[in-house]
């Protein structure tokens, strides 16, 4: 291994460290707010990726999240029982369901967004100058990449 890729090796698992310190901070919060609304992380999951679409489609979230379409189903069911999310009919074929975050939902997404900006805060500012320049490098080279 030449010295740029041991370079790349030590900063993949400087990052690798980081990501499991602040998974565990920010999942942790996350998941006791997550409780105190009955949502779950799929859930959550979906509406982060609808807080950033105008719609979705059922076949769009199966994809995104992974899932059957029958399971994207119930995902959308539950959140539309809670207000998170509703359903509409495709002007050009009613067959077409779409499904679109409320305000509700939104309101949730940044509640948590900011939860998770005030954990990550705290962490980077106890970060030394070659752990913020490893952080800043990743978060450029992850930002040139399509992210699901």
């Amino acid at each position: 291994m030449n010295a740029s890729g041991a370079s790349a090796k030590a900063d993949a698992d400087r990052l690798a460290d980081f990501v499991l310190f602040t998974q565990r901070s920010c999942i942790l919060n996350l998941s006791s707010e997550l409780n105190k609304g009955n949502i779950s992380f799929p859930q959550f999951f979906l509406l982060t990726y609808l807080s950033s679409e105008d719609y979705l489609t059922m076949s769009d979230i199966a994809k995104k999240m992974g899932h059957s379409t029958a399971a994207a189903t119930g995902l959308v069911d539950r959140l539309e029982k809670l207000s998170y999310v509703e359903r509409m009919h495709a002007a050009d074929d009613r067959r077409k369901i779409m499904v679109r975050i409320t305000a509700k939902g939104i309101e949730l997404v940044s509640k948590m967004r900011k939860e998770i900006a005030n954990d990550l805060v705290g962490i980077l500012a106890g970060m030394d100058e070659d752990q913020a320049e490893t952080v800043e490098h990743t978060r450029r080279a992850i930002a040139g990449r399509a992210i699901a």
